[in-house]
């Protein structure tokens, strides 16, 4: 896999040796565009190349006779690495325009293959891998990552989507093969045909996501996770109904916080809206301030609840185990969220874990940027296992240890 780095700046190395005024600003750019729009071919490559190399038309055609040279198998650019020693490419004999194409008909053609065959042909070739920073991310541990890095996570979270079990709504909706007859539309309908019902109005329950309600510790084992996963909040809850409280010594509502700003500036609001970032945990007295204040007045019914915390719980486990409880009667489904769940030798004997897992639906560590499709797919599962919790994408199977 090339990476992506190396290979903008090896062509843009290769764009300046043949003239074309390309400097690191154009190169980062290009590198970006092909992070944003992944093309698939050579063609849509050099789309990404013309729309950030290029400063005007009269480039183009050299932009063009590199970019043949380099992606239609001429030569690798990962070779060159931004060798700025490198020789000039070759340039090809110019030829007439084809229709549709806006290119010389001899570009990229008559240059030397780098297994030294014939020449290179305008065929589409599959376009090399480029492996971004985010790949290289996607294995690490979020308590390892530095602010930067998890900055740059922002861009792959927001490449996924937060969905929630649907549920019918009292409102219904109109369709062609309902089982219901809208009697009202129906006989408004019949007053265009002489009082006739020729054609009847079929209605149907609408459809609507369930709310999500998000409790995220914020104590001082769980805050690398806390702000990667309110950032994942912010990033990919897009139109889901979310509801966000953090939790450590006492419980903050921070739904309006994250609305409205970027990923930044929403956690720098939740780290001043939230004064008790990094301090002890009381799950259970959060839970029941939530349950009280919120929950059984319509806020947590229905709903799926994810509760981010790694179960270190200094209060009472047994008040967590009747809030837990609680919940559970109003709740459609809870997701645990814990990161120590990761290793394969964990078992819940932590006095809080252990009293909220006959509780939970799924449990999942979501502790790095390639754990979070586990914690996507248990949010969108509409099955209910309260009791006996799944472990990641073990559907249905528990963990070995209940």
């Amino acid at each position: 896999m090339t990476d992506l780095a190396g290979l903008a700046a090896g062509f843009g190395a290769l764009l300046r040796a043949a003239g074309l005024p390309v400097g690191p600003d154009r190169t980062a750019r290009f590198a970006r565009a092909v992070t944003v729009a992944r093309p698939a071919t050579t063609a849509q490559l050099r789309w990404c190349a013309r729309a950030t190399l290029a400063a005007g038309p009269d480039q183009v055609e050299l932009l063009d006779r590199v970019f043949d040279a380099v992606f239609g198998g001429a030569e690798d650019v990962a070779d060159r690495r931004g060798d700025p020693t490198a020789p000039p490419v070759p340039e090809a004999p110019p030829g007439p325009v084809p229709p549709g194409t806006g290119r010389p008909a001899g570009s990229g053609a008559g240059l030397p293959r780098a297994d030294g065959g014939g020449p290179a042909t305008g065929r589409t070739v599959p376009v090399p891998s480029a492996a971004s920073a985010l790949e290289r991310l996607a294995g690490r541990d979020f308590a390892v990552l530095d602010p930067g890095e998890l900055a740059e996570l922002a861009r792959a979270m927001s490449l996924l989507r937060l969905a929630t079990p649907s549920r019918r709504s009292r409102r219904a909706e109109t369709v062609h093969n309902g089982q219901r007859v809208d009697v009202r539309a129906s006989l408004r309908r019949a007053r265009r045909t002489g009082a006739d019902p020729v054609r009847l109005v079929r209605r149907r329950p609408r459809e609507q996501p369930r709310r999500l309600v998000v409790l995220c510790d914020i104590s001082g084992s769980m805050e690398p996770y806390a702000r990667a996963l309110l950032q994942l909040l912010y990033a990919a809850a897009g139109g889901t109904r979310a509801e966000v409280f953090t939790f450590a010594t006492r419980l903050t509502r921070l739904t309006r916080v994250l609305r409205g700003a970027r990923p930044a500036v929403a956690l720098a609001r939740a780290g001043r809206t939230a004064p008790d970032w990094s301090g002890g945990t009381r799950i259970g007295a959060a839970l029941k301030e939530f349950l009280d204040r919120y929950g059984r007045r319509g806020m947590a019914r229905g709903a799926v609840v994810l509760i981010v915390s790694d179960g270190w719980e200094t209060g009472d486990p047994a008040l967590l185990a009747r809030q837990m409880a609680r919940l559970s009667l109003l709740a459609y489904r809870i997701v645990w969220a814990n990161p120590r769940t990761a290793s394969p030798r964990y078992q819940p004997l932590v006095g809080g874990m252990a009293a909220a897992w006959p509780h939970c639906d799924a449990v999942v560590s979501a502790h790095r940027l390639a754990a979070l499709p586990e914690l996507v797919a248990a949010l969108a599962d509409p099955a209910r296992t309260r009791g006996r919790p799944t472990r990641g994408m073990a559907r249905g199977a528990g963990p070995a240890h209940r």
